[in-house]
């Protein structure tokens, strides 16, 4: 999947212009930068996406983290601005994904670029052929306590 470009709308309160505020439950902190450094050989430019996105986000304690961000384990819900297609899937670390079943890794382009983002947000996503759609997120929901935890983890 290399070769697929990843920019973000402005956030009202991103830490950067160019791209919206991101929050990440520390839950998964640790375990986001150890996937990161792991992929780092195969995936560089998706890892170091990884990396950059963990860096600027807003580390919250799971209590603070609002219902309506996309963490791991999440279900979301995105359109494609351009086609009007809807699409949801689930965000699951590496060794849960299966796309036929709408699980995602969090190791893929778009993956990287729903982390910690919140439902209104909108992202830009360029595909391998080089078209550039803007996704936006419509909803977000978390799976039943105990579901999706960082034991869960790959």
């Amino acid at each position: 999947m290399s070769g697929t470009e990843i920019s973000r709308k402005p956030g009202k309160a991103g830490k950067r212009a160019d791209k919206p505020a991101l929050i990440i439950d520390e839950a998964y902190h640790d375990s986001l930068q150890g996937l990161a450094a792991g992929a780092a050989r195969q995936a560089p430019d998706l890892a170091d996406r990884l990396l950059e996105e963990i860096e600027r986000a807003d580390v919250r304690p799971s209590a603070q983290v609002p219902p309506n961000v996309v963490n791991i384990g999440s279900s979301v819900s995105f359109r494609d601005e351009h086609t009007g297609q809807t699409r949801t899937v689930t965000l699951v670390f590496p060794a849960s994904a299966d796309i036929s079943q709408g699980r995602i890794s969090l190791l893929t382009p778009i993956g990287v670029a729903l982390i910690g983002l919140s439902e209104g947000q909108q992202f830009d996503w360029t595909t391998r052929d080089g078209e550039t759609r803007q996704l936006t997120v419509l909803k977000v929901e978390q799976p039943a306590r105990g579901e999706a935890g960082p034991a869960a983890q790959a």
